[in-house]
């Protein structure tokens, strides 16, 4: 494995960066206080072709390789993790379709994000996350169509997505085995969405509770078999870890370039607090975290790209990656003492932006889990 990048993802990355620099930090502060994202950012970042990373060149996408859309998303987690995530969704909403779709599913999807649209991935419920087994949002079938009915909670997107990907059972009985995929467009007579979250971080991301009251969809927008939507869904979260831990990597990094800067310019004592050897300990243990994380997700997304298995690799990469986030997060909030706990900084938002990415896609408990049964069976 090559570990530099190449000239063509260097120019992305520069470019990436300067969207950032330009279209999203200078605006971090007002988004956090208003639990809103600026719609012309997702614009900008449509016009870009930050929406379709994920589409393969057969269907008007990019076609990139997993490492390019990691480095990508790691320099958007830099600039804001709740941007980053609202677009991250967008593959995380279309991998199952990908995976498992059919030709005229694989192009709807294909066409909405080309065209700069966003979509979501519905499978969390009030008693079903960790738990994909216990979603109890019911799917009918009724001649050529399902019936659905339930709710969703905690939908990324859930309140802009043009197009949500909605997990349903379709056995009265429950359980995995019954867990089905359907692909429900905004506007579907019966779909709404209800309460916006008031989060702790990732504020611009909009985070919606979704209910599906007798909707009606056609049968031909049942994504693979009855029953195969377990198996969807966690090859799509195996697909997705790796770039959510890119956005931790990202956040992370930027955690450690502002620690450094404040350590070289704050004086305590007469001389810089650079100069102490505590300080300069937890500099250099955050960089090692930070350079081991993006390691590892740069060796999943190889794996994934080369054909082969990974889903331990990226279920490590997450768990490692947010975890070190959240580590990096808190030891740079402590080298900027008062002020790094202050609004008027950027830390102490970057330290509640961390905090979910030890929870979503997959809790960092669930990841150890599969790490294990990956090991053990």
């Amino acid at each position: 494995m090559d570990f530099a990048l190449t000239d063509e993802q260097l120019d992305l990355q520069a470019m990436v960066k300067d969207f950032v620099d330009k279209e999203i930090v200078p605006y971090t502060e007002e988004m956090d206080r208003e639990n809103h994202a600026r719609p012309e950012i997702f614009q900008k970042a449509g016009d870009m072709g930050l929406l379709n990373l994920v589409v393969p060149e057969e269907y008007g996408g990019p076609g990139l390789d997993s490492i390019t859309i990691a480095t990508i998303y790691e320099e958007l987690g830099k600039g804001c993790a709740g941007i980053a995530t609202s677009i991250a969704a967008n593959a995380l909403a279309s991998y199952p379709i990908l995976l498992a779709g059919n030709e005229e599913q694989k192009k709807y999807q294909c066409d909405l994000l080309n065209a700069g649209k966003l979509a979501a991935f519905a499978l969390t419920e009030p008693s079903a996350g960790s738990d994909a087994g216990a979603v109890a949002t019911k799917a009918v079938k009724d001649g050529d169509h399902y019936v659905l009915n339930g709710n969703k909670v905690f939908i990324t997107n859930g309140g802009i997505a043009d197009s949500f990907l909605v997990f349903a059972n379709t056995r009265k009985t429950g359980g995995i085995r019954g867990l089905t995929a359907f692909i429900v467009p905004k506007g579907t007579p019966g779909f709404s969405v209800g309460r916006k979250e008031d989060k702790m971080g990732i504020r611009p991301s909009n985070t919606c509770e979704l209910i599906l009251e007798d909707v009606v969809v056609p049968e031909s927008m049942r994504v693979g078999r009855e029953g195969q939507g377990f198996r969807i869904a966690m090859n799509t979260l195996d697909s997705a870890r790796p770039f959510v831990a890119a956005v931790a990597v990202g956040l992370a990094q930027s955690c450690l370039d502002i620690a450094a800067h404040y350590a070289q310019e704050r004086r305590q004592f007469g001389q810089p607090i650079a100069s102490f050897q505590m300080v300069q300990a937890m500099i250099a243990d955050m960089a090692m975290k930070v350079e081991t994380a993006r390691l590892m997700v740069h060796k999943a997304c190889w794996m994934r790209d080369q054909g082969m298995e990974f889903g331990k690799e990226a279920a490590m990469s997450k768990c490692f990656a947010s975890d070190v986030a959240m580590e990096v997060a808190t030891d740079a909030v402590q080298i900027m003492g008062g002020y790094g706990y202050m609004k008027d900084y950027p830390m102490e938002k970057k330290m509640r932006d961390a905090k979910i990415l030890q929870i979503y896609e997959g809790t960092n408990q669930i990841q150890r889990m599969v790490i294990a049964n990956k090991i053990l069976y």
